[in-house]
């Protein structure tokens, strides 16, 4: 058999931050002694990343001998910029841009925020490398588990090497249980709790809610994004929230004080993203 991890063609290994993309990073590491000359490990930061997450980017290069390229969006020309671990953006500040540029907030039917903040931005950083990279992922590995069929369903297989290889969630645990480092976030069952973009509306509201209470501040970058879109009307019928279905983010936070617990019981999941793992 193949090994799904070998590289044979320019390839972009997609580093979210999370513990299933630096395995699948480790992976590539170790089928080709290190990581080969056509192929660039490009960690994309939205800064809604939790310190954590930067931390662990950054422990991954330094434990492992492997350079990992940082890139944000910015409005203006080239659409990127590269940064790195002391100058990487922690206030939200590319998300912003994007959010004031095309004056919308994204929402679960319009998950635009990773297309351009991740996809586009690694995307327009890999052609400036003189690269002939397309925008759609069929030049990029992506960390996509055996135990995430419905994400892997429209994939080119061949880009979804942990998939191929049957690597589960409980793979992942067990190979972080036995490293000299980790990423820091607290984790049930094998989810992690914060996950990147602190607040992100693809979280469940139970969830959200509990996140908020912990750390009421968190709640005010989000809170701002839906007071700009609401003052300005940059896009009529856009609304001032990011899923018109739930209360605002203003509203979860004086909810979360006042400790009512009535979303509790709704049912509510996460819905799977590709910022993901």
């Amino acid at each position: 058999m193949n090994d799904p991890f070998k590289i044979t063609e320019p390839t972009v290994i997609s580093f979210s931050g999370g513990r299933t993309s630096a395995y699948l990073l480790w992976r590539v590491l170790q089928s080709n002694n290190g990581l080969p000359d056509d192929a660039r490990a490009v960690f994309a930061n939205t800064g809604k990343e939790a310190e954590e997450t930067l931390e662990f980017v950054r422990d991954c290069s330094k434990h492992w001998n492997v350079h990992i390229d940082w890139v944000e969006y910015t409005s203006e020309e080239p659409k990127f910029k590269v940064v790195d671990f002391d100058s990487a953006s922690r206030e939200g500040e590319p998300f912003e841009q994007v959010i004031r540029h095309y004056g919308k907030l994204p929402n679960p039917a319009q998950r635009w925020c990773t297309g351009i903040l991740k996809i586009r931005t690694i995307h327009k950083f890999v052609r400036s490398l003189g690269w002939k990279h397309s925008e759609s992922d069929n030049a990029d590995f992506v960390g996509i588990r055996a135990d995430e069929p419905r994400r892997a369903a429209k994939m080119n297989h061949a880009k979804i090497p942990l998939y191929v290889d049957g690597i589960t969630k409980h793979d992942i645990q067990e190979f972080w249980n036995n490293q000299p480092f980790n990423l820091n976030l607290e984790t049930i069952n094998g989810e992690t709790i914060k996950g990147n973009c602190d607040l992100c509306f693809l979280k469940a509201l139970p969830k959200t809610i509990a996140l908020i209470r912990k750390e009421p501040q968190r709640a005010d970058w989000w809170i701002k994004m839906e007071s700009i879109i609401d003052s300005t009307g940059y896009e009529q019928g856009a609304g001032d929230k990011f899923r018109k279905e739930r209360p605002s983010y203003k509203q979860l936070k004086v909810i979360a004080i006042s400790q009512q617990d009535m979303f509790n019981d709704v049912g509510d999941q996460d819905i799977p993203c590709f910022c993901g793992d």
